[in-house]
């Protein structure tokens, strides 16, 4: 017996020098090579048949438009690749985004495509028709302005588009470029888009939207003519160029929004009346049917939002305008989330909302008419995305947090019987892509540890037909890093509520040991970076810092998502004060720890996490040691309105709580190591927070570390730029903390 321990032991000494001799993580891996790059499938589009689908691939080669079955989806066929533009003597065009019309014969392609701010693009379009295999372009010149937007009717016979701030359509009957509108000019009108703030902050870019009859387009007009400017200086040359945007910050005024509605018919735009208030927001449009479109209002503190709704009669002449009316209401003593979760119901009476009325986000079923509501979900959880309704099946389709606040499920509920169906089933996080008829969907599944599984599944049985994407590659090659398994637990903040976390602790753990502890925090509204979930390559950052002898964690506190609304809309009126509390309480429930030394706490965030990264390092300055904060808000004052009147109220109304939470006014208890960066043409979290900040950091004769990058936006990217801010925050961390 003592033999057999003794090779035992021997068995384990030697386990231990394998492992030991596994490999590290390096930045350049994570940044540079990307060796942990997981795959996925992108580009998903369900064919009118919902038996195929299609995805956009990408190769060295080229992209390709590929065709599958939801039965055989191993069985690809090729639509059309980048190799068609050699035909019209382009061979360096790609196809970055494509668009089917109603009947599947043609092909809207996009290339040369542009980012202008986080969601909007402009490109130039070409129609690749599937049967002649002809290539044409969507305009005759493409040297006045790039095309944003471009859609199909539903008629087929015209293509709508935006261009330099107008709203055009081509009309292949007659090849004529119709323009709807004339008065576009930049930073003053824009027809057929949204503005700056609109687009960040309600997501959507794309300001109009074609009748299903294809014989009307409603669009949105921006009056942004009484909006101030925003500029940023880009290097590079001998005089640095100078941008100007129009951006409303905290009390500022907005743009002037109208819904036009553009009938061919007479040629002309009718303005959509929604009451004599302007200063609003219209955050959705949405055609009910051929005749009625539907316009959601929202008043300007975003808690009271209306669904009006309006009916263009055949052949009727309107002098007078459209008439509309009110058809639902929601009032909130806080705000109005904003989603895309409105499904009208083939009956022409009946739609789907999504609402938090009860305390949880749920699913009504409302009647136009006579206001009758039906709640169809109900619990202490969250639906999270509808993804839409088969009325042939009876049944609603969505993603919920329904098991815990960390993890997402998709679901399937029966409309009569209210019996719900999971469809997804693993823990961790899934979504998913249905086709047309709701037979088959493509489910993408992660947990905190395991990259991507893309599966195709029945509706029916959920059974798998077959595995698209599995990262096996991937998985295999962490198999020769060291790398920690991620875990969830939950820390309580002063009031006694418990806090969902994850911890990722150093291989070589030894809780005999005291490790540093590095926290990362973003703590906005709504948003959780406690998720059992793939991380991506900050998964590998935490696990590189882990290697190196850090213990790393993340806590999500109040205010933060799925948690019911009570929870989330805690910190209302007061962004920033709960949640360094409780990011202060967590930090220093985890310094009691026997393995964490108490006197050696960081903590890293970047855009709302750079702001609480900063009110930690200066309200908690003597838990914190050191902190990270890259592209902060650090005065309210500084940040668009959309966003911060939503949880602040304006400035005029609510100044005192804008100053008593934005780092700038504490900077004076600021002990510790404290390293700001940002892009100096950061568009969303300007520059002047940093500046700002640093003069304030100045006044008050306190020591830090600055890092700006020339010509970054938000996300610092490109040329090395990610490269480098990682290499920099490494060091920071292994000297300051």
């Amino acid at each position: 017996m003592y033999k057999y321990s003794l090779l035992f032991i021997t068995f384990i000494l030697a386990g231990t020098s394998t492992f030991a001799q596994k490999k590290k993580i390096t930045n350049e891996d994570i940044w540079n090579s990307r060796v942990f790059s997981a795959k996925n499938v992108y580009g998903i589009s369900s064919m009118k048949d919902g038996k195929h689908f299609t995805t956009l691939e990408h190769s060295k080669n080229g992209s390709s438009i590929m065709k599958a079955s939801y039965e055989k989806p191993k069985q690809k066929e090729m639509i059309v690749s980048s190799e068609v533009f050699k035909s019209i003597g382009k061979p360096e065009l790609t196809i970055d985004d494509y668009q089917f019309n109603p009947t599947e014969t043609k092909i809207l392609l996009a290339t040369e495509q542009e980012y202008i701010y986080r969601h909007s693009n402009q490109s130039n379009y070409y129609i690749y028709d599937i049967k002649t295999k002809k290539l044409t372009p969507l305009v005759e010149d493409f040297t006045i302005g790039k095309q944003r937007l471009a859609e199909f009717s539903p008629t087929e016979d015209k293509v709508a588009f935006v261009r330099n701030n107008n709203l055009f359509v081509k009309d292949f009957e007659n090849n004529q470029e119709i323009q709807i509108t004339e008065d576009g000019e930049y930073n003053n009108i824009i027809n057929g888009a949204t503005d700056w703030v609109y687009e960040e902050e309600f997501s959507f870019d794309k300001g109009f939207q074609w009748s299903p009859d294809g014989n009307k387009i409603a669009y949105y007009k921006f009056d942004e003519s009484e909006v101030k400017e925003y500029q940023m200086e880009y290097y590079g040359s001998l005089y640095p160029s100078i941008y100007k945007f129009k951006y409303p910050k905290a009390g500022e005024k907005n743009s002037l929004v109208t819904i036009q509605v553009y009938e061919f018919e007479y040629q002309r735009s009718t303005p959509f009346f929604v009451g004599e208030e302007t200063d609003i927001y219209i955050p959705r449009i949405k055609w009910a049917s051929d005749h009625t479109l539907t316009v959601q209002k929202l008043n300007r503190l975003q808690n009271e939002l209306e669904l009006w709704s309006g009916t263009f009669f055949p052949h009727r002449n309107f002098k007078q305008g459209i008439e509309t009316k009110v058809i639902y209401a929601e009032v909130s003593k806080t705000y109005i989330d904003i989603t895309d979760n409105l499904t009208f119901l083939k009956d022409g009476e009946n739609f789907l909302w999504t609402s938090e009325k009860d305390g949880y986000n749920h699913i009504y079923k409302i009647n136009a008419k006579t206001g009758k509501e039906e709640q169809i979900t109900k619990g202490e959880w969250e639906v999270t995305e509808v993804y839409g309704i088969s009325e042939k099946k009876g049944k609603i389709y969505f993603q919920a947090a329904h098991l815990s606040p960390t993890q997402r499920e998709v679901y399937s509920i029966d409309l009569k019987t209210k019996k719900e169906k999971t469809l997804s089933l693993k823990s961790g996080t899934s979504y998913a892509e249905f086709s047309n008829t709701f037979d088959y969907y493509i489910l993408h599944h992660s947990d905190a540890n395991t990259p991507f599984t893309v599966t195709v599944n029945k509706e029916e049985n959920t059974e798998i037909v077959a595995t698209l994407e599995d990262n096996k590659e991937l998985k295999k090659s962490l198999e020769n890093y060291d790398i920690s398994p991620k875990t969830f637990f939950k820390v309580k903040n002063n009031e006694g509520t418990e806090l969902n976390a994850w911890m990722i602790k150093p291989s070589t753990f030894d809780e005999k040991k005291q490790y540093p502890l590095f926290m990362y925090v973003y703590g906005g509204p709504g948003i959780n970076t406690v998720n059992d979930a793939w991380g991506y390559s900050n998964y590998f950052w935490f696990q590189s810092l882990a290697q190196q002898g850090y213990i790393v964690v993340s806590v999500d506190a109040r205010g933060t998502g799925y948690r019911g609304r009570d929870f989330k809309h805690s910190t209302y009126l007061q962004l920033g004060k709960s949640e360094t509390q409780d990011q202060i309480a967590a930090a220093k429930k985890l310094g009691a720890m026997p393995y964490i030394d108490k006197n050696r706490i960081g903590i890293f965030g970047w855009s709302y996490g750079g702001y609480m990264s900063s009110l930690c390092i200066t309200k908690g300055a003597d838990v914190f040691k050191s902190a990270i904060a890259v592209a902060p808000v650090t005065n309210w004052r500084y940040y668009d309105n959309i966003y911060t009147e939503r949880f602040m109220r304006t400035p005029q109304e609510n100044g005192e709580n804008y100053d008593l939470n934005s780092p700038i006014n504490h900077v004076e208890k600021l002990k510790g190591n404290y390293l700001l960066v940002h892009g100096s043409a950061d568009d969303n979290v300007h520059f002047q927070n940093t500046m700002e900040m640093t003069n304030k950091l100045i006044s008050a004769n306190k020591p830090f570390d600055l890092m700006v990058y020339p010509n970054r936006d938000h996300s610092i990217y490109g040329g090395n730029a990610r490269l480098h801010l990682y290499n920099l925050m490494t060091k920071f961390i292994l000297e300051k903390l």
